[in-house]
């Protein structure tokens, strides 16, 4: 089974990466993890209801949706989670001569 991986704005750069590109790519990456966690666990809570579409493909939608989502997020810095760790984590970088 091949994985299908998302494309995004970033990807297209052919010409090599700063480190600083490089750590808030990394900070956007951890970011959008951080909030497909988020919407897993939110997803996870049950209320009792039943639902009528039910079944592994809408679940299988849910999950590209919110993966999709999570990326969207994180490349516009809507919680700011990423631009908080490149923030914190630029001093070392700055430090290693990039």
């Amino acid at each position: 089974m091949t994985a299908i991986l998302p494309t995004s704005p970033m990807q297209a750069d052919t010409a090599p990466a700063t480190p600083r590109e490089d750590l808030r790519q990394a900070a956007q990456a951890f970011e959008a993890i951080f909030v497909r966690q988020l919407l897993a666990s939110a997803r996870a809570s049950d209320f009792g209801g039943e639902d009528l579409f039910g079944g592994p493909g809408l679940e299988q939608f849910t999950a590209m949706r919110d993966e999709h989502f999570a990326d969207i997020a994180s490349m516009q810095g809507t919680f700011g989670l990423a631009a908080s760790i490149e923030r914190q984590l630029a001093a070392f970088v700055d430090q290693g001569g990039g």
